[in-house]
Formats: structure tokens, sequence, C-alpha cells
């Protein structure tokens, strides 16, 4: 860490309003001038910068100018400083060491300390006058940041990465697109156009994420109040603060600090992998009637909930403190009534981007820190095992079916699906050219007997699915037909049966147990 090379110390600042035509000034010490209203211009040696709104003006010691006004009034702040070194350079305040003219932004932020130092000009006791010296320097800090010389940015795009960094450093101020623009001295359209392109989000959007992510720590971290919390972080309103706090989260900032308590209580039907992962054990698990449990997580001392039958009204017993919704659940029943038994999330699982589900809930529960141990062991785990298929199946055809009473389907690729990820991009195993014919961005894909004729994959992994079956076993039919008994793999002996709900699902336990499953068969 630098030492501390220098420090400004405030010497006067006064509050002029002028309607004289000119103005003489003459001082030992910097100047600065910052206008609030009205327009002139200032005038030095032959020298003349314009006077305008919200413009800021530096004059080093020992000069003398003129000010004309050019409007019916000229109000303007003055403020004279020195500057004490600390150490033996003169780099230290060589920004000062000419005539320069700056906008300070964001312009608000600046108005507000200008006021809070003159309301105290006068002060007298200790505190205050700390006080006062503490804002003068982040006045100071303001004026620093934006004398950089233009012609040491290299192009617009560095211009607007350095406003971003600015960004993330004082996230609290009040910004508005223009004000940034300006910082950059890029225009508005080009800027907000090359934001876009490095962040992805719109400005106001990114600097709303940006103060979401600091008021979560806060929340976790300080006994602070919602209100004064929002206040630290840049909203001036504690019910937007709420609602965007919402939108961004899942829940509000109340709900969050008290889901980060060691004693959570979930109920989260179909997201139970990522809890367990996370070594947070529900409160109760979801089951289906004909699906059955999760039994490869392990919860058989958790009661199951199921959600078929309509049995939500029993989770009041269990008195949870956070449940967790998404689609998958969703379709089954709607909860209209569940915001009175606990605090309700519904969280958008975008599936086969697993990881981001798992960050998700991750932030939601304060498990964060463990997130890159849990990640990486599984990739350990695919390192380890796709080395050893690459020798064991090399050049060997993989198909995966899902089996059910109302026909057959055969899942993608490696890029869409439950199992597909798994099978064809993790463990590089290589897809039967019948999955190639499945349209990109679709999961699944019927399959006719005629279709079912020409899958001759070496290697076939099947489940069953025994939702549509009205008798017992009635999902299992099709292995009693000629069609079946005349695949390739069913010949060769090379058809794995594997459990329905673990290969049916997103979870990362559930990746993992699809690996062993393979490494069983085919390792």
């Amino acid at each position: 860490m630098g030492n501390l090379t220098h420090v400004y110390t405030l010497q006067n600042i006064s509050y002029a309003i002028q309607s004289s035509n000119k103005l003489l000034i003459s001082s030992g010490f910097y100047t600065l001038f910052i206008v609030m209203n009205g327009s002139g211009k200032l005038e030095i040696d032959h020298d003349t910068i314009h006077f305008s709104e919200e413009k800021c003006i530096l004059i080093p010691p020992n000069n003398t100018v003129s000010i004309h006004i050019q409007s019916e009034h000229l109000c303007f702040y003055q403020l004279q400083f020195n500057i004490v070194n600390l150490s033996n350079s003169q780099n230290s305040y060589s920004h000062f060491t000419s005539i320069s003219e700056r906008h300070l932004l964001p312009f608000s932020q600046c108005h507000r300390l200008l006021e809070v130092i003159y309301q105290n000009r006068l002060a007298e006791d200790e505190h205050t006058i700390f006080e006062q010296h503490v804002h003068f320097q982040e006045l100071m800090l303001l004026l620093l940041h934006q004398i950089i010389p233009r012609q040491m940015q290299k192009n617009d795009r560095q211009s607007v990465e350095q406003s971003i960094n600015q960004l993330h450093k004082h996230f609290e101020k009040e910004w508005t697109v223009e004000q940034l623009a300006q910082l950059a001295d890029v225009p508005r359209w080009n800027y907000t156009r090359i934001f876009k392109d490095i962040t992805g989000q719109i400005p106001l959007h990114y600097l709303n994420n940006i103060r979401i992510e600091k008021a979560k720590q806060l929340l976790i971290t300080t006994n602070d109040r919602v209100y004064e919390i929002s206040q630290s972080v840049g909203f001036n309103n504690e019910y937007y603060f709420n609602r965007r706090f919402k939108e961004h989260v899942g829940i509000s900032p109340g709900q969050y600090r008290r889901s980060q308590s060691s004693h959570l209580r979930v109920f989260a039907p179909f997201l139970e992998d990522f809890f367990v992962a996370l070594g947070i054990t529900p409160i109760a698990q979801f089951s289906h009637s004909k699906w059955g449990k999760q039994d490869y997580l392990g919860l058989q001392e958790v009661p199951d909930i199921d959600v078929q039958n309509r049995e939500m009204d029993r989770l009041l017993y269990y008195k949870p403190t956070l449940i967790m919704l998404d689609s998958g659940v969703e379709r089954w029943e709607s909860f209209p009534h569940l915001n009175e038994v606990a605090p309700v999330c519904h969280l958008s699982h975008p599936g086969e981007n697993w990881q981001s589900t798992l960050f998700k809930i991750a932030d939601l529960t304060g498990k964060t820190s463990l997130i890159q141990d849990v990640i990486l062991q599984y990739e350990d785990k695919v390192q380890q095992a796709k080395g050893i298929l690459s020798k064991s199946v090399y050049g060997q055809s993989v198909a995966f079916l899902r089996i059910s009473a109302i026909g057959i389907t055969l899942y993608a690729g490696p890029e869409c699906g439950y199992t597909g990820p798994i099978l064809y991009h993790d463990l590089g195993l290589m897809p039967h050219s019948l999955v190639w014919s499945i349209p990109p961005n679709q999961r699944k894909a019927q399959l006719t007997f005629d279709r079912l004729m020409q899958l001759d994959a070496d290697h076939l992994f099947i489940t069953f699915d025994k939702q549509h079956s009205i008798h017992e076993n009635e999902e299992r039919a099709i292995l009693k037909t000629p069609t079946w008994k005349n695949l390739e793999a069913v010949k060769t002996n090379c058809v794995y049966e594997v459990d329905f709900l673990t290969w049916m699902n997103y979870g990362i336990l559930s990746h993992s147990k699809k690996i062993d499953d393979v490494l069983d068969v085919l390792g």
C-alpha cells in the first residue's frame, strides 16, 4: 500500500450571487469556482474561460482573475484551499499547477457536499470541524477523478470502461446516463451502445445490480435497518429499493436476511438436489404418486409431500421459513395461499445451466463460500470419468430413452436436456445419429416404431416413466415387442436401466450419479 503524500486544507468557502458586470479576485491560495446558476466568463492573463452551470474552474495561487457576468445573476461557490505536502515529491499535486475547467460528476453529489461544507463553515466544535475536513476531501476526490487528460485515454471503449470502474467505486452516488457519458467524454448514444457491449446491460440496470449486490452484503453482515441500507447503497426510496431487490433476488430484503439464518427451514420441491449439495437438509421433500421420491439424495428421514395429489396443505405442519418454487412444481398446482405459510421465492431455473441455479440458491442461503469446492469436485469427477471412458468405449455410439405407456422419447445431444450435456458434453460419449437429427434447442423427440427400428446404437440407457400407466408395468410393454428385441443394443445385452428421478433431473448430485451409473456399465 502506498503512503499518503498530501492533504488538502480548506481555508475559506463563500457563496456569491453577483449582478454587477465585473468582479476582480486575487488569492494566495488555490481557488475553486463552482457555478450553480447563470453564465459569464473568467479572464486571466489574456485567457478566457466561459462560466456555465455545473462547471468547476481551478485557479492556482497568486493569480488575479476578472469575472464578467453575462446573465441577470451569476451564482457560484468560491473555495480557497492549500495543499500540505507530506513527502519530498512534487508529483502529488502536479494536476493543480495550471488553470483547468471541469464538470464535477455526478453534480448532485458535488452540490450536496458544497451545501454541507458551506453550512458548517463557521463551526467551532472539533467533531463538526473534522466532518468539514472529510467532506472537503470527498469533494477533492470527486475533482481528482475527473482531471485525467483525455489524451491519456486510448479510445471510447477504454473511456467507458473507466466510467464503469467509477460506478463500482461510487455506486451510492446519484448517476444519470448523461453524467456517465460526460464523465467518459463519449456521446450518449455511443456510450450506451459501448456500455451494453461491455456489460450486457444498459447503464442504470447495471448500476442497480451493483447496488443490490452491495445491499445483500450489508443485510448479511450488519444489523442496519432496511431503510438505512437502501440509503447507503444509493436508493433514496425504500419502496423502490424493495421492489428492485425482489425483482433481482426473488424475495424481499427482510426475507433475504432471514434466509441467511443457520435455522433456515426450506421446502423446495424439485430443487432439493441443490440444497443437499450445499449441505442444507429441507424440512420436507417432494414426492409424486407415480415417480416416487429422489431416493438418490438420501433423504429417507425427511417427510415427503405428494405434489401431484395436492398435499401442499400439509406444509403448514412443518413450519418452513422459506419456500422456493420453479416451473417444475408449478405445473402441477397453483399455490396462491403459500405466501401465508412462509415467504415464497419463484426461481428461474434454466435447467442445463445448473451452475447458475446452484449459485442463486447458495446466494439466498448464505452458502456461496461452498460453491467453488462443490463445482471443483464435480469437474474433477468428470475429468477422471472422461479419461476412463475414452479408452473403454471409444468410437461406440450411445443414446438415452425415456419410455412410458404412451410412447418413447429420445433425448437430445450435448446442449439440451437432462442427459445429453452429461453423456455427450461432460463425458465425451458419441451420440447416435438419430440424436443429431433432433432440431437445435429441442430437448427431446418422440420416436415412432419406424424411427425406433433405426436406433442401432451400441449402448442404450433407458428409464421408465410410470405417469401414464394405468396397469402395473404397462410402461414396460415395449420390451416384449419384436421391434425392441431386434435392436442392436438389446441383442448385445448393452441396454442399461437407470433410476427415473436420478436421470430426469438437472441437479449437480443427479449429474454426479449419472456419471457413476455410466462408469458402472461402461467403465
